[in-house]
């Protein structure tokens, strides 16, 4: 990990500082996303049994998970595994449950009701990556959001293996959150495939759901189509920025570091504190604890791009946090929680040495389908609003038209606007008449 001192920086190197990694979205990639997306318009099912094969290496005849694979899985799945995954998606719909959005009714004026509705989006779509790693809490955070919601049908693509096989852990999760159409589909094509409908898998409304480069250009391409899907968030590798003090204990916050620049070679991992002697041991940590990880390799990629910055301050950490606006904000300092009022972007946060991300990724309640990418700073995390359509409704009586129906006129008039105008005018005019 590079080591930086930010206040000996211009402006310039501090962009550099808190540069994310340079990933390919160049000609090639979106050229080959879109002949992905142009292929499934064409060839349907076809296209997606002969991407299958190019992509994940195995034949598939039927593209759709079918009720004896998925009885198959529930006996692949040991108890532990069953036990933690029922106990995460308990927590998950606790904290969803508890916020999710409410109906609203407000008299604005005296015969003026404004009220917002909430009616589920229809038929949505989950993607569940399973690339280096299944993933079986992305089913849980993207399920049980979406059963809150009401949303009448839910689809989940999730890649199969080369035996042809999803795996059972995810099958799992989605069956515990009543997911019952669940396809063998990965990549680019997964995301055309919902987005577009084919003989097998249905066209969805709204896409969800993380993934590599290639997801993440499908995504934001097929949401550019004239009629095309809305998508979740722009998603990207996964981050962590850290902010420590001298009472923060190093072996924890280089596992903290270690946590996210495992996830792939493109994560970035900071950590910004005002303690230099903090920071080395920090760093002799970090090369101590990795050469101990299964995949220490991808988590030496990350941090080759990852950084070490010693600021002036606690107030300065949280500045320079604001400005990269990390998808995870881990605060292992003394009194953390006076740090939150200062927080203005980022996609979850981790307060004090208790609280590490992994329980966030997995069994808090939170949402792990962050912002990424700096995105913090406007987007917010996968939450039940996210598969709700807010409709807002108004009822006047004569009384509340009489009351506003002045305000209304100028403001329609001085917009230019008189059939407006008149909209509202020819009402009061008939009240005036019947009197």
């Amino acid at each position: 990990m590079q080591r930086i001192d930010w206040n000996i920086l211009d402006e310039n190197a501090r962009a550099q500082a808190l540069a994310r990694p340079v990933r390919a979205r160049g000609d090639e990639l979106r050229t080959g996303v879109a002949r992905i997306i142009d292929q499934v318009r064409a060839d349907g099912d076809h296209a997606l049994r002969l991407l299958t094969r190019r992509y994940e290496g195995c034949e598939l005849e039927a593209l759709e998970v079918s009720g004896a694979e998925r009885a198959q899985a529930e006996r692949a799945v040991d108890a532990p595994l069953r036990a933690a995954i029922a106990e995460a998606a308990a927590r998950i719909e606790a904290f969803h449950r508890a916020t999710a959005p409410q109906p609203v009714r407000v008299e604005t004026a005296p015969g003026v009701v404004c009220e917002r509705m909430l009616r589920p989006i229809a038929r949505v779509g989950l993607y569940v990556p399973a690339g280096s790693a299944p993933l079986p809490s992305t089913a849980l955070m993207l399920g049980v959001p979406a059963r809150i919601a009401g949303c009448a049908e839910v689809v989940l693509c999730t890649p199969a293996r080369a035996n042809g096989q999803c795996d059972a852990a995810v099958l799992h999760a989605a069956r515990l959150c009543g997911i019952t159409r669940v396809f063998k589909l990965g990549g680019a094509q997964a995301i055309a495939a919902m987005a577009l409908g084919t003989a097998s898998v249905p066209r969805c409304d709204k896409l969800f759901g993380p993934g590599n480069a290639w997801v993440t250009e499908a995504k934001q391409q097929v949401s550019v189509l004239p009629g095309g899907p809305a998508i979740d968030m722009p998603a990207g590798p996964s981050e962590v920025l850290v902010i420590a003090d001298a009472t923060a204990d190093a072996r924890i916050v280089a596992a903290d570091l270690l946590s996210q620049a495992e996830h792939g070679p493109d994560s970035q991992v900071l950590l910004l504190a005002p303690d230099a002697a903090l920071l080395a041991a920090v760093a002799a940590e970090v090369e101590r604890q990795c050469v101990l990880l299964p995949r220490a390799a991808t988590a030496r990629h990350a941090l080759a791009q990852s950084r070490l910055i010693e600021v002036a301050d606690l107030a300065q950490a949280v500045a320079v946090s604001n400005a990269y606006a990390p998808e995870h904000l881990i605060l292992h300092v003394a009194e953390p929680r006076a740090l939150l009022p200062l927080i203005e972007s980022a996609g979850s946060v981790f307060l004090g040495t208790w609280s590490p991300e992994s329980v966030g990724d997995y069994c808090s309640g939170t949402n792990h389908v962050l912002p990424t990418d700096g995105h913090a700073r406007a987007w917010s995390g996968v939450s039940v609003a996210s598969f709700q359509k807010q409709i807002t409704v108004q009822e006047l009586s004569p009384a509340g038209l009489r009351a506003i129906g002045p305000c209304a006129l100028t403001l329609a008039r001085a917009e230019g606007l008189e059939a407006h105008a008149q909209a509202v005018a020819l009402r009061l005019q008939s009240m005036e008449s019947a009197a």
